[in-house]
């Protein structure tokens, strides 16, 4: 006897029946940005800080927007490898789909969301890829499995079957493991340098505090939006 089918959720009531902002599981923590620093790197660090520290899984993940050579866009959760006085940087083939954008429009937003503090982070900027070495270098430093996947190649390219996969990834995994120095030649570590970091702090009333930083020149401009 075949088991009865699940019935499909009804999504609209599913969407009204969720929450943002839980008090539960979120804190709303009061935000002045008159306090803020003079640059946005030291309070993204700071927040990034305060996420870990208040259970955010994953904090360090984030968006990537791009657009291809026709201004279509196209977004992805990527990982966030650093972020100094170069600016934001992720990694990724030159190949992907994302490097492919890059190449053609060298410029991208990033967007990190911590619900457990009801605080997002948007930056915005010109993107310049790092000298070979400096990839290969962020690379090594990483997990065997971030060198076993780099290795297995052809990201974003049509896949002929999970076998072929299976075959590729299993290959990738043994010489990650024998020779952990093993290069990936068309891996490339970015760095997006930010013409605009806005910080988003979430208020119970809906009085949201959204202070965004605009570079003129070598300096950096603080102004509130508007929630």
């Amino acid at each position: 006897m075949q088991p009865e089918p699940e019935p499909e959720p009804d999504l609209h009531e599913l969407l009204r029946s969720l929450r943002v902002w839980d008090p539960a599981v979120t804190d709303l923590r009061p935000f002045d940005p008159e306090r803020a620093p003079a640059e946005p790197l030291p309070l993204f660090a700071r927040w990034l800080a305060d996420a870990a520290a208040a259970g955010q899984p994953e904090p360090h993940t984030m968006s990537l927007a791009t657009a291809d050579a026709d201004g279509l866009p196209d977004v992805r959760i990527v990982m966030l490898h650093g972020a100094d006085e170069r600016g934001w940087s992720f990694a990724t083939h030159a190949h992907s789909r994302k490097g492919g954008h890059l190449a053609a429009r060298p410029y991208a937003a990033l967007a990190f969301y911590w619900p457990v503090l009801g605080r997002q982070v948007r930056v915005r900027g010109p993107v310049t890829a790092a000298p070979p070495e400096e990839a290969q270098a962020d690379l090594h430093a990483r997990s065997t499995g971030a060198l076993a996947a780099a290795l297995t190649g052809h990201q974003s390219g049509v896949l002929a079957s999970p076998e072929e996969l299976r075959l590729a990834s299993e290959a990738a995994w043994e010489k990650a493991r024998s020779a952990p120095t093993t290069p990936a030649p068309s891996w490339t570590l970015y760095h997006l340098a930010p013409a605009e970091v806005e910080f988003f702090q979430g208020d119970p009333q809906r009085r949201h505090v959204r202070l965004r930083y605009r570079r003129e020149g070598a300096d950096w401009v603080r102004e509130l939006l508007w929630p």
